[in-house]
């Protein structure tokens, strides 16, 4: 069942009235508590990312498609993220993988997302899967926030996620974007997940995400928002 949608950035589609139908009906059909479940369709699409959590949770949430990270059907290259918000960066992603394919038939997905407190100015923001500099491991970046928020002291505090996912084809290029708000602590509870989910409490619940796990995460994060929204646009391109 695709939820509600939070938001949607065309940048430029020939197919964009196929896109806000679809967007209306599923919008429409949550409101009327009616299930609106798309079709399953036989189109590859390449995932531009090498993050092996992300990977997880994208290809589980686009099981309606056959889906391929980039690494299994190229030599993987770097990308360097510049861009100066999540849907830059997404997009930089998706644009360098569909040139490298050189496929124009090629549907290219990719994900930019992190986590952001307000109170600290919004950090790590963009910056979150290098927040403790280039090349550190999950674990690094989360040590260094938790010892961030105790510098600060900070114990609890709010702060969301946002996910930006890029579509990138010979059709247009393509953004949504989904969040997901709750509080961050500064201490590690759970195991479950990946990134800084063993921080971050969920609105409407007690325990972070490292102890919700995954059936909780896909239900309500970020991602999943945001991907509900980029299976409706896929959809229209096949």
């Amino acid at each position: 069942m695709v939820k509600a949608p939070l938001i949607i950035d065309i940048i430029h589609s020939g197919y964009y009235k196929r896109v806000l139908r679809d967007l209306f009906l599923a919008s429409l059909f949550t409101i009327l508590e009616v299930p609106y479940t798309l079709k399953r369709i036989s189109v590859k699409i390449i995932l531009a990312s090498s993050n092996q959590g992300k990977l997880r949770e994208l290809k589980a949430w686009m099981e309606d498609f056959e889906v391929y990270a980039f690494g299994e059907v190229m030599t993987p290259f770097a990308i360097v993220e510049d861009g100066d918000s999540f849907k830059e960066n997404a997009l930089i992603k998706a644009r360098a993988v569909y040139k490298a394919l050189d496929d124009k038939s090629a549907i290219v997905v990719s994900d930019d997302s992190g986590i952001s407190i307000p109170v600290l100015g919004h950090i790590p923001g963009i910056y979150s899967a290098r927040y403790a500099g280039v090349g550190a491991s999950a674990t690094q970046n989360l040590d260094k926030l938790i010892q961030t928020l105790k510098d600060n002291e900070i114990k609890r505090t709010r702060a969301y996620y946002t996910a930006a996912i890029a579509i990138v084809c010979e059709k247009g290029e393509f953004c949504v974007h989904g969040w997901m708000h709750g509080e961050v602590i500064d201490e590690k509870r759970g195991d479950k997940g990946f990134g800084y989910d063993p921080l971050f409490i969920p609105e409407g619940f007690d325990e972070t995400l490292g102890e919700l796990g995954e059936a909780v995460k896909k239900e309500l994060s970020h991602r999943s928002k945001a991907l509900g929204l980029a299976k409706i646009i896929l959809k229209t391109l096949v």
